[in-house]
């Protein structure tokens, strides 16, 4: 075995009855993909919307290598209850995409499956892909460039937990810390589903299926998990640096494998950070999208999570110009303030005195209502 074959065997790894029992579980959920405006919710299983996709890509042309769960998904399959409820659940069709058209067929084919899921009596004939992603897309990404070549259609569910089809040719960096580099090929799950039909999974009879771990070790990668140990490696090539995410994992409780070695990351992850995010403004839509899609039903963190990045970024700093510093870490703190005053943990507004005018930066109306003298607020919010 040469190193290139014995570096994926240790990528990879088959999964156990347990963790295929968890995974028939996620597969065969109904899922709502909630509509807007008078459109009707859909009740999706994910096992059934793969199977569909795929097949009708395959009818069309487009070879479909293996279909994959990836995510904090595949890691819920892997290690239940590690500390973090999963959200999106997030699918990728590996295929080929080497013209503009074929990243249009992927996209009129997802709309065109949504028409299946719609319930009966609904006239589908007057129904246009448009109205379909207007209705149902929360998302939609194509990115198309010598290295990376892929698209996301992620499908609307007002829980947080939306339904995320990746199609993927080609992409740079597929994790961004070890305990979420996992992904499951479905094929034989799938195959199982339409060969056995009714038939249920048991210890005895099931599909046997492999998990493999992008960051490159799957059992280093699975202690990494279980113990909740932070590990990534070249944090400079994640665009915005893995500091949002890593964040996140602070705050549930996970901690650096090696407190040393990421003194140093937490520096490359900052600078990373405000390299791709070098406006204020760029830096506030991208915290506030990551507070909405990653903390969902779970507000109480909000807080806490601003508290820690904060701090990380003013531990670990060092490509920013003073002023720049403080304007970054006043956004984060009005932020975090926003957050207490959204939880009922301030007095009304109406109640207090707003001793100080925020930034000119900062556009939110809101901020200017509040004020800052009580005694739930910590020492470092601003406050002139």
């Amino acid at each position: 075995m040469d190193a290139k074959e014995e570096a994926k065997s240790c990528s990879v790894s088959v999964l156990t009855w347990e963790q295929v029992s968890r995974l028939n579980e996620v597969l065969t959920e109904v899922v709502p993909v909630h509509g807007r405006g008078n459109f009707p919710t859909l009740a999706v299983r994910l096992r059934d919307i793969v199977a569909r996709v795929r097949a009708r890509l395959e009818r069309r042309g487009i070879a479909v290598k293996d279909v994959r769960l990836n995510g904090s998904t595949a890691s819920h399959v892997l290690v239940q209850d590690v500390g973090w409820s999963y959200k999106d659940l997030d699918v990728i069709f590996r295929v080929d995409l080497p013209h503009e058209a074929d990243f249009r067929l992927v996209k009129d084919v997802v709309l065109g499956t949504l028409l299946d899921f719609l319930p009966a009596g609904v006239n589908k004939e007057k129904i246009t892909p448009v109205t379909l992603k207007e209705a149902y897309v929360q998302k939609l990404v194509k990115v198309n460039t010598e290295q990376d070549r892929w698209s996301l259609i992620s499908l609307s569910n007002n829980d947080g937990r939306n339904v995320e089809l990746k199609f993927v040719d080609s992409i740079r960096r597929q994790f961004e810390f070890s305990v979420d580099s996992f992904q499951i090929v479905l094929d034989s799950v799938l195959a199982y589903y339409e060969l056995a039909r009714a038939t249920p999974m048991t210890p005895a009879f099931h599909p046997t299926v492999r998990g493999e771990s992008v960051y490159g070790d799957f059992d280093a990668a699975l202690a990494h998990l279980e113990g909740r140990l932070i590990a990534t490696k070249r944090p400079e090539e994640i665009r915005g640096g893995g500091l949002l995410k890593y964040c996140n994992l602070l705050v549930r409780d996970f901690r650096p494998a090696s407190e040393e070695e990421f003194k140093a990351l937490e520096r490359y992850m900052c600078s990373r950070f405000f390299i791709d995010f070098p406006d204020i403004g760029e830096q506030q839509r991208k915290v506030e999208a990551y507070l909405q899609s990653h903390f969902v039903g779970e507000e109480k963190s909000k807080y806490d999570y601003l508290v820690i990045l904060r701090r990380v970024i003013d531990d670990s700093t060092v490509c920013l110009m003073g002023h720049e510093r403080r304007q970054t870490l006043h956004l984060i703190s009005l932020l975090a303030f926003r957050v207490l005053a959204e939880q009922n943990a301030i007095p009304d507004a109406s109640c207090v005195t707003c001793y100080y005018q925020p930034a000119p930066y900062v556009r939110d109306h809101n901020f200017s209502n509040y004020y800052v003298a009580n005694q739930n607020i910590p020492t470092w919010l601003p406050c002139n």
